[in-house]
């Protein structure tokens, strides 16, 4: 299909500095665990959003020098002649795709850890970092010396980025690193030239952009991403007042070619990285939409999960900005820019902003994607997100039980490659309990998962959805007729209230009961009762916290129990964990952190906190905790309970099938295989992965576990950069 000609605007090429970029698709700085120590998983990555028509491909932020030390979680590193070999290969694979590839120079002052290479990092002041208290994380305050020695780190790094290929150096003016922590006040504790007015405090920020600029400009794109407002009101930088001063002393300097904006700060990434229960698309441009009006014919970068062309082509014709930059929706979908182009928009794999990205390197995990399960296995797995190897088993006919998150992305994936497939589910709609989740507030584009693959599924004539069908018994499996069978039968949230605190039910929680509810049973229309309402959340996530705005707006007087440490710590990993808390502050709910159930009854419920016994460890004695009791037990009024503490698989089905394994062959039938929360419940994300890991999988020995996937790591006798004896980089003053 031909390019809706109200989209071509998106496919013309800019000149940003010495570099040309050939359409306004600009895949932004992100995290996604490769760094420079797995070159082959960041090649591919970057590589396939290059082949998807992103004309730009950044790695993540990028630490100039071992002062400036992420680790454990991961950055990749421009320190010695190992990162620029290992990089190349990223920037050679972007060009092949007539992309260019960029770097974001990342130096994190107080904010480094320096866990690895233990050493002190600098900053504009003497000062501990507030977003690593725990680390109690301190600089040095750097004299004269020290900031040109930091400039040279940066000049360094970017001649390492030069000769490892790359076209775009970015510096990182974003997440309070060291440009931020000279330009706010809060930060910048100086009386000297780089200290007190706005003049002053941008001075280390316009040298470090003109030093990179002179040397490097003439190879290289020079570009910054600077946050406009980092949400602290006059203690940080506010848009109106010095964010968009420093804009304009900094262009007045003419030294960036490009400039990316945004809003948030280290401690604010939430609103940076917006998650969509909280923020929309396009949330940042009441903060950023002036920032044209200074710079002029420089372009401009916007950043706010857009995943609309319409939407795209508006922000341009508007004059807010001239490039799409997107990271998420780079993720959900590598061909977003190709599919516009094509005019496939019902192609899309929308971001549906969940931040389970985001959540896997904040665990210092594996990339992972709801909406795109080869997203980090593009080179360890070998995983295209656009093509799939055909069976050899065309007259295959598999059954898939089960249409949920597990179910029908194996059904997808199994027909994308050729197989006859029949997907059944009970329900009259695909999605599993994913399609009520989706229903609860704030979780509506959490839909984009069913309608994708609703829209996929329909257009292969090899599979069927059967809808309506009822629950399906080990009898009508074994007698479908299909050659190989999929079980993905998903989970339900216990009634008993058992979950991680204890492993043992809770007395009196029985959801059988009129006042004891589960997720399950108020997503098929059980009434919460009563005006006082008590949700019990040992899962930790998104579904206690929706229920409690479901309950208060219904006007409840709602109380949340948790036996963690946090309100929802899971989204402490999303992003989302500040603005959980301002919610519930805003509901007026009460919260009881650190407790767990002893008892539900009729009208309330008797919780006790979690460390009542004392410290000191007493004489061991049978049928007693050897530490001394200092009761500490609240009752709480409560006309209704909602359990979120644990899910439990329907598994009955698979292990009946698998007591009769004698009637496969009486029934032709070549394996049975069990998927997603059916076999344990997990995030959907996880379930997803399973099912199409299966598929892709699928005409192999046993499908139903892994094949081997490439470690990339260090090969024990093969050369090391740098070796010991190396001299160190010389970047201090003498």
């Amino acid at each position: 299909m031909a390019t809706d000609p109200n989209h071509q605007i998106l496919f013309e090429p800019i000149q940003i500095g010495p570099k040309i970029l050939r359409n306004r698709f600009w895949q932004t700085t992100h995290c996604a665990g490769p760094g420079s120590e797995r070159p082959g998983s960041q090649a591919h990555m970057r590589g396939i959003k290059a082949e998807g028509g992103w004309g730009a491909v950044f790695t993540e932020f990028c630490s100039v020098h071992p002062e400036s030390d992420e680790y454990p979680w991961t950055s990749a590193r421009l320190w010695d002649q190992g990162d620029v070999l290992n990089l190349r290969y990223m920037t050679d694979i972007a060009h092949k795709w007539d992309s260019l590839a960029g770097v974001q120079l990342w130096y994190g002052g107080f904010h480094s850890p320096n866990q690895e290479s233990r050493e002190v990092a600098r900053s504009a002041s003497n000062l501990p970092s507030n977003t690593l208290p725990e680390r109690t994380q301190y600089s040095s305050e750097m004299d004269f010396d020290d900031i040109q020695a930091v400039i040279n780190m940066y000049l360094a790094a970017g001649r390492r980025a030069v000769e490892a290929g790359f076209d775009i150096l970015e510096v990182s003016g974003g997440d309070s690193t060291i440009p931020i922590q000279f330009l706010e006040r809060r930060y910048n504790k100086r009386s000297d030239k780089y200290g007190g007015s706005l003049e002053n405090r941008a001075r280390f920020y316009i040298e470090l952009m003109t030093a990179l600029k002179k040397e490097l400009g003439d190879q290289c794109a020079i570009t910054t991403r600077f946050e406009l407002d980092t949400l602290q009101g006059s203690h940080g930088l506010e848009v109106h007042d010095e964010g968009l001063g420093f804009l304009e002393l900094m262009h007045n300097e003419g030294v960036v070619d490009v400039w990316s904006v945004k809003i948030g700060d280290y401690e604010e990434w939430g609103e940076d990285a917006g998650v969509s229960r909280f923020r929309k698309s396009g949330w940042m441009v009441p903060f950023i939409k002036e920032s044209k009006s200074i710079l002029g014919k420089t372009p401009v970068i916007a950043n706010g999960r857009y995943t609309d062309p319409d939407t795209m082509v508006a922000l341009i014709n508007s004059g807010v900005a001239d490039i799409i930059g997107a990271a998420r929706p780079s993720i959900a979908d590598p061909f977003l820019p190709n599919k516009i182009q094509e005019g496939r928009l019902e192609d899309i794999r929308e971001c549906i902003g969940c931040n389970m990205c985001v959540s896997k390197f904040t665990q210092c995990g594996q990339l992972g994607c709801t909406q795109n399960m080869t997203a980090g296995e593009e080179y360890r797995r070998g995983w295209h997100p656009e093509k799939f190897e055909k069976t050899s088993e065309e007259d295959c006919m598999v059954l898939v039980v089960g249409a949920g998150p597990a179910g029908m992305e194996c059904a997808r994936v199994l027909g994308e490659r050729g197989y006859t497939v029949h997907l059944r589910d009970a329900k009259q709609e695909i999605g599993g309990h994913w399609a009520d989740v989706v229903k609860l507030p704030r979780l509506n584009e959490w839909s984009r998962v069913i309608t994708y693959r609703q829209i996929q599924l329909d257009k292969m004539k090899n599979v069927e959805t059967h809808l309506g069908v009822g629950f399906m018994t080990a009898d009508d499996v074994l007698e479908y007729g299909a050659d190989k069978i999929v079980i993905a039968t998903g989970a339900k949230w216990r009634a008993d209230g058992l979950g991680a605190e204890g492993h043992s039910e809770i007395e009196g929680a029985d959801a059988n009961l009129p006042y004891v509810l589960t997720p399950d049973q108020i997503y098929a229309g059980k009434e919460i009762p009563g005006e006082k309402v008590t949700i019990i959340d040992g899962d930790g996530h998104f579904m206690a916290i929706a229920l409690v705005e479901l309950a208060a707006n219904q006007g409840k007087d709602v109380t949340y129990v948790t036996n963690m440490s946090e309100i929802a710590p899971y989204t402490n990993f999303t992003m989302e964990a500040q603005n959980n808390k301002r919610l519930l502050n805003e509901l007026g709910v009460k919260h009881y952190l650190n407790f767990w159930v002893d008892k539900v009854e009729s009208g309330k419920i008797t919780i006790s906190y979690l460390y009542q016994y004392g410290h000191d460890l007493l004489e061991p004695q049978e049928g007693r905790l050897p530490r001394k009791l200092n009761a500490n037990v609240v009752e709480i009024e409560t006309d209704a309970v909602i359990l979120v503490t644990a899910r439990e698989s329907n598994n009955s089905l698979f292990k009946e099938l698998k007591t009769r394994k004698a009637e496969w062959e009486e029934n032709e039938i070549e394996g049975i295989y069990q998927i997603g929360d059916g076999r344990a419940p997990q995030q959907a994300m996880n379930a997803m992965f399973d099912g199409h890991r299966l598929a892709r999988e699928f005409d192999g020995d046993n499908p139903q576990y892994p094949q081997p996937w490439i470690r990339e790591r260090q090969v024990w006798g093969a050369e090391t950069f740098p070796k010991l004896g190396d001299a160190r980089l010389k970047v201090e003053i003498d």
